[in-house]
């Protein structure tokens, strides 16, 4: 190696590594300014969102609402835990109120939304999941299709349909009954 490189390698090496130390220092500021940020204005969504039901005409029951419901994971029950921003109440019927923010959230494009509000829906004791977008005050009511539904309609007219029958044939038995038997 030339003379004249030595002297230069050591400066040169450290200069890259304090660069380097320096760059990752700056994105963790970055990164923690951005998520302060981003909650500080989830914050202050929410707090909006209070208004905006309110003047919506629902009644704010709750806020920050804890919730659970349990799934079994091979037989096993498995605890899930969840917090409801809101939960509110208009001409009868419960909903869960979710606050968005955002370009992408406040859209039931979003899957994660979807998911969400389904989940909430299944976890709470409600008619129906709203969607609040904090940012625009637009309120969207979402029904989801129960998984019960389906199976206690079923079994409800298979239900209907055995007590006819049963009805028919106990009909029939005291008609028989009643009539003289006849001589062979």
């Amino acid at each position: 190696m030339p003379s004249y490189v030595e002297p230069l390698l050591f400066p040169v090496v450290a200069a890259v590594l304090a660069l380097v130390v320096l760059g990752f220092v700056v994105r963790g500021w970055i990164t923690s300014w951005q998520r302060r940020h981003r909650f500080s204005r989830a914050r202050d969504v929410e707090a909006v969102a209070s208004r905006i039901l309110l003047a919506s005409g629902y009644e704010v029951v709750g806020a920050q609402v804890p919730g659970s419901y349990t799934i079994r994971v091979d037989g096993q029950p498995f605890e899930v835990a969840l917090r409801a921003d809101y939960i509110v109440m208009r001409h009868g019927r419960r909903f869960v109120a979710e606050v968005k923010s955002g370009k992408l959230a406040p859209r039931l494009g979003t899957a994660a939304t979807r998911r969400q509000l389904l989940e909430y829906s299944l976890a709470f004791p409600v008619d129906g999941a709203l969607l609040v977008d904090g940012e625009s005050g637009r309120i969207c009511a979402i029904e989801f299709p129960r998984l019960r539904d389906a199976p206690i309609r079923r079994n409800a007219a298979g239900f209907a349909i055995a007590m006819a029958v049963a009805v028919i044939v106990l009909i029939l038995v005291f008609a028989f009954a009643q009539t003289p038997s006849l001589p062979l």
